[in-house]
């Protein structure tokens, strides 16, 4: 059998318990924040926040590239108008705008 006698003076072995507990007090109170309700909350809250945070900036990147999009369509690399797309679009805006006009006058009348 092997000998599995301590060698440790009593000293040595009270000084060991002492780390030990110490090292357990730090993790219970490590414990004891972790699951503190306001804790809890607050980190609640920061993930959230993160959430809202990464969905605003995919949501600006999205509209930026359907502007950059949309610019693209009407304006040439100059930054010139293009004008056989303009004039349709502007054509149809006039359109529903004076039917739009025209409808509230009716039922007014």
């Amino acid at each position: 059998m092997a000998d599995t006698a301590d060698t440790r003076t009593p000293a040595q072995i009270e000084a060991d318990i002492r780390r030990r507990r110490e090292t357990l007090a730090e993790t219970l109170d490590e414990i004891g924040v972790r699951v503190h309700p306001k804790t809890i909350v607050g980190d609640a809250k920061a993930k959230v926040a993160s959430n809202i945070d990464h969905t605003l900036g995919r949501a600006y990147v999205e509209v930026n590239r359907a502007v950059t999009d949309v610019r693209a369509r009407f304006v040439d690399e100059d930054g010139a108008p293009r004008l056989e797309r303009v004039v349709p679009v502007a054509l149809v805006v006039v359109g529903v705008v004076g039917l739009l006009a025209f409808s509230t006058r009716r039922r007014k009348g």
